[in-house]
This record gives C-alpha cells, structure tokens and sequence, in this order.
C-alpha cells in the first residue's frame, strides 16, 4: 500500500538507527571548491540545475538544493555528493533537533565503517507515469541514487516537479519525513510540498512548478539589485525562515539557485527541508547556518559577487570569512545602501563584530528580521521624470493666417524694417450688404426645410423615406433577441492545433448554466497559449443563415477573445481561420462583442487569443455560457 503524507511526522526522525557519520573539514573544503564553480544558465527557472548556477555538470546536483552550499567556503560543512551526510557545526542554542535536516542521521550505519554506495537511482525516463498520475516530462538532475524530474499532473493538469528515489536509498526515510513536515507547514513563501509517498519500490516528492518565477542567480547575471529590491529580498527571506524555524524546520542550503523571485515581485523559496535530506546534509548550528545563508544571497544581491573564496552561480568569489578577508558590501561596490551592507556582514560574520560596524552580529533569522525592521524605510526608485514639452503656439496664434495660409511664419507677415503690419481696415457698405444677404438666404433655407419636414408628418406621407434615401429599419439596427445555437464543436486548427480542445465539453458553453463550463487545455509560461499556437475556440452552428449583431460569453477570468463569423458564401463550416471574417474584439470576463451593423451568417465564431491565470499558476480558458442575439 502506498504509504501517504496524511500525518505530521517529526522531521528529525531516527528511526531506531544509528547518527551519521561526521565529515572531516579537508574533504568540506575540497567538495565546496568542486561545487561551486561559474558557469552558464539555462533559460528555464524550473529546469536549470542549481550545478548549472554554479557551473557544475547537470547530473551533480538538485533543482532544489543548489549547486554550491551558502557555506562554500566554511571549513565546518561537508557538501560533496561523495558521502551520504553532509554535517554543520554545532549550537546548543538552537532547537533540539531543528527538522531541517529531515532525519538524515537515519541513513547511516556505524560511523567506523565506511559508508555504502546509495542504491542507484531508479531507471525512468520521459513518458513515464508514477502512481498512474504523474507523467515525467523532463530529468533536471540525477545525483547519488535519487533523481528530479519536471512533469505533469495528469488527473489536475497541472506542472509538477518530482524527486524519486528508491525505497531501499538510506535517505529515503528521512526525505518523506522532511517532505510531510514541509508540507504541513503551508507557508506560500516556501515552494509548497504537494505530496509525499512511498510506493512499493520508489519514494517520491511531488512539489510546486512554477512557470513565472525566476531563480536570483538568474537576475544577479544582469547586475545587482536596486536598493528597495534588496531590502524585500532579505525582509521577506528573514520572516519566512523565522516562520519556518518557529515550527522546527530549517533549509540549511540557501543560496542564489532556491531563492525565486515571481513575476508579482514575491520571493519564494524552494527545498525547505527536503534539499537537506536529499543531499544529507545535517546542522546542530540550523538557525545561524540559515542567517548565514540569508547574509550570502544579501551581499550577492548587493555586490553581484559570492562571499567566499570559490566562484559560484555565475557570481566571482570574493574573499574568505576565516582569513577575515571579507570587505562589506559598500567597499565592493559604490552606490550600496549602507543600512543593508552592514546587515549582510552582520548575519555573515557570527564570532563577534562585523567588518563594517561594531553592531552585534545576527545569529538567528528572528534577530536579522528585528534588524531589517529597523532600518529607515527604502523608497523604490522613482520613474524618471521627463520635462513636459514646450508649448507650441499654433501658427494663427502667431498671425500667419494672412492669405499666405497657416505655414507662414511670423517674419513672412511682417512688414517693412520688421514692423508688423497695419490691422485689415473695417468692411464698408458692400461687405454688409453680402453679409446680410447670406444670412437671408440660410433663414430661408432653413424655414422651408422645416416646412417640408412638417408637412410630411402631419400628412403621414412615406414617399419621403423611399425617395429622400432609406431608413434604418429593424433588421439593421439588431432586435436583440436571442438566436438558437443547433450544434457547435471545438476549433483548434493548424498551425499549432492538435485538432482537438476537449471535445466533451463543447455543450456546457451553451446549455444555459453558469455552473459548468468549456476549458481549454492547459498551456505554461505563456497566456498566448504558451507560444505554442494563435488561440482556439468554438464554432456555432446557427442551423441556417441567421441575423447576427451580438454575442455575449462568460469567462472564468479575463480573457481575450474576439468574434468571428462566416461569410455568408460559405457553403459549409469552415475548416481553417482564413474561412472567418473578423468582426470584433475584447478583453474581460464578461464580454458582449457587438457587430457595427448587423450580419448574416450560420457559422460564429468564438475565438480566444489569450488565457487567464489559475490557480495551479498555469494558463487555460474557460467558457461558462455564450449566448447570440439577432
């Protein structure tokens, strides 16, 4: 039976077995180096690597763990993918068994011996369904006997990102138990946990994908952040992971790669938990290791360097903490916000004063939060202010209406020696006389055309409506009455169109109930249907040629959508968009899309262009009722 995460689970399990092993400094020093090399990025936010952050090779390690450790430097961490643990330093001020490293210490036997190769990882590969649900896409990363995958929910078609590992993997127990804790702790600052299993052979972790959002290592490679933006970057990474540390949790690996910024200019970050048990990675210290994490994507933001020795993410290292090495922020870069320079060496140097102020170091996320309170507000940046254009006088106001026309200039008019020109002398008799005459003659234009109107009416004279030009009548001006739908089907035609958008669902976008609907299929990255097509819609079918001057459709969301209709040559249904002739356009979640004048076709055609957003941050249309009226 599958084993689901319908129950907290403590995050720091051990399950009867044995602490792990604890890696000597030398080897920290040496994996760090390997992993946190520069290199180039992929285009995607979910399926880079963080080893492609940091220029390692794509199989090295987890989207979610990032490619070198915040601590890359730090003689005191062990992060090579060689041992199954990676261990931090000790606080006995921290909590007891802080769940962020998820029960790693269940995975290992006795420490004299050495430590088992991990069972390899699981042999998938794209198409695969796991739980006859999840469709794996695409490998991101394959690393010590698990692999991570981005893929599809097909039973909420939706993307999903999967962990896998089997069963028999020493870790495999403290993932689910760091997976569920996660999962429980619903904070949307955090990549959410969706699901948590294990399988007969196969442990897997089903987490949040998310099309919109960008990792920082992907923003810090076009320049460092403005000042109000690296102020709510380390405001909302401090709470979170105070939130976080309060329900005994903690990341233990935070770094440019699981940090990521939404297109609502939200921070999220991605692992809480899992990326420690994955790797192995263990903490006596959880609550400082994270501030120091927080500190070293702080002064990345700032600086557009790494805070440690080894390049990484794209960022060129910059110096040593134990060689007290380290120069501030502010002493890298001109411009740096002062406020926040001293912030970051204040949660990265946690042995007594800073480098750049004699403040008393930060040593949990709760105190770096009370800190960044505490600074005087950082406006954003204000837009550029344009001076307005100058006033421009018009040629008349200038006195070139002369007969040379209004493209004179002012000097064209004036006269001799510069002077202006005498004022135009004041009409005599015969101007009057021809004003007056034309007055006369508009005054009798208008009595008779009034005559004329009159007589007709009272006369009931209907010559006048066929000989004087013709009359709007019913028909061409739209009754508004509702026209019946006979049949109607899905459009989805070359290029891009598969030929089908949910076929079964074409009669609830016309029965009469806004309680169903027709949808779309599910498009991602994109509300243009993810790039991947011009639109799709709904043909309706009128039973015959038919007056049309409006149709009205509900949405579920604002869409863009457009009205279009047959000519009324068309023999039959037109196959292909070229067949419809546009009529109007709207964007909203209503929309009524009205004709100019009234037409007359059988084929309508309801046609989207653009897609709202759902919830699962995913892009899809839906249509709750459409209705056309005569």
């Amino acid at each position: 039976m599958a084993e689901r995460s319908t129950a907290a689970v403590g995050v720091a399990d051990n399950s009867g077995e044995e602490d792990a092993l604890t890696a000597r400094a030398d080897e920290a020093r040496a994996d760090s180096a390997t992993d946190g090399h520069s290199g180039g990025s992929r285009p995607s936010e979910e399926t880079r690597t963080d080893a492609e952050a940091t220029g390692g090779n794509a199989d090295t390690s987890s989207p979610d763990a990032g490619g070198s450790d915040v601590n890359g430097a730090r003689s005191d961490l062990t992060a090579g993918s060689d041992t199954p643990t990676e261990t931090l330093p000790t606080d006995a001020g921290s909590p007891a068994g802080t769940a962020a490293a998820a029960g790693a210490d269940t995975a290992l036997g006795d420490s004299s011996d050495e430590p088992a190769a991990p069972p390899a990882a699981p042999e998938l590969h794209s198409g695969h369904k796991i739980a006859r649900r999840y469709r794996l896409e695409e490998c991101v990363t394959r690393l010590d006997g698990y692999s991570s995958w981005r893929a599809v929910d097909e039973k909420l078609r939706r993307a999903v990102g999967v962990h896998v590992l089997p069963s028999g993997h020493p870790r495999a127990r403290s993932v689910l138990s760091a997976a569920r804790s996660s999962a429980l702790l619903g904070d949307p600052r955090f990549v959410q946990v969706l699901d948590a299993v294990e399988d007969h052979d196969l442990v897997y972790v089903v987490r949040e994908w998310l099309p919109d959002a960008t990792p920082l290592s992907e923003i810090l490679a076009s320049g460092p952040l403005e000042p109000h933006d690296a102020y709510q970057l380390v405001s909302q990474l401090s709470q979170a992971m105070t939130a976080a540390h309060r329900e005994g949790l903690a990341h233990l690996r935070l770094t440019p790669g699981t940090v990521l910024r939404t297109g609502s200019g939200q921070y999220r970050i991605r692992g809480l938990a899992v990326t420690a048990a994955l790797r192995g990675i263990r903490s006596d210290t959880p609550q400082r290791t994270d501030t120091e994490g927080i500190g070293a994507v702080l002064y990345a933001a700032l600086t557009q360097r790494w805070p440690y020795e080894e390049d990484a993410y794209g960022l060129t290292g910059v110096g040593s903490l134990t060689k007290d090495s380290l120069l501030a922020p502010e002493q890298i870069r001109a411009g740096v916000h002062r406020g926040l320079s001293q912030l970051a060496m204040r949660a990265l140097v946690n042995d007594g004063a800073t480098a750049s102020s004699e403040a008393r170091p930060c040593a949990t996320p709760e105190e770096l939060a009370k800190a960044v309170s505490g600074l005087p507000r950082i406006r954003p940046p204000e837009s550029p202010f344009s001076a307005p254009r100058q006033y421009q006088r018009t040629a008349y106001q200038q006195g070139a209406h002369g007969p040379g026309g209004p493209a004179r200039s002012t000097a064209a008019v004036r006269g001799p020696g510069g002077e202006p020109p005498a004022p135009p002398a004041l009409p005599g008799r015969t101007g009057k006389a021809l004003k007056w005459g034309v007055s006369a003659l508009l005054i009798a234009a208008l009595g008779l055309g009034s005559w004329q109107v009159a007589d007709t009416l009272l006369k009931g004279d209907s010559s006048a409506s066929d000989e004087g030009g013709q009359v709007s009548g019913p028909d061409e001006q739209g009754t508004g009455k509702p026209v019946k739908i006979v049949d109607a089907q899905d459009f989805d035609p070359p290029p891009g169109g598969n030929g089908s958008e949910n076929p079964a669902d074409v009669p609830d976008a016309y029965d009469g109930s806004h309680s169903t609907y027709w949808l779309t299929q599910e498009y991602i990255g994109r509300p243009d249907f993810g790039n991947l097509k011009p639109g799709a819609g709904l043909i309706l079918d009128l039973g015959k040629q038919q007056q049309v001057s409006s149709v009205k459709v509900d949405f579920i969301g604002a869409t863009t959508a457009g009205f279009l209709a047959a000519p009324k040559s068309a023999t039959g249904m037109p196959s292909s968009l070229g067949g419809f002739n546009k009529v109007s356009e709207g964007t909203g979640e209503h929309l009524t899309l009205k004709a100019k004048k009234p037409i007359r076709t059988q084929y309508v055609l309801v046609w989207l262009t653009k897609l709202p957003l759902s919830d699962d941050g995913n892009y899809r249309g839906r249509i709750t009722e459409i209705q056309v009226q005569s």
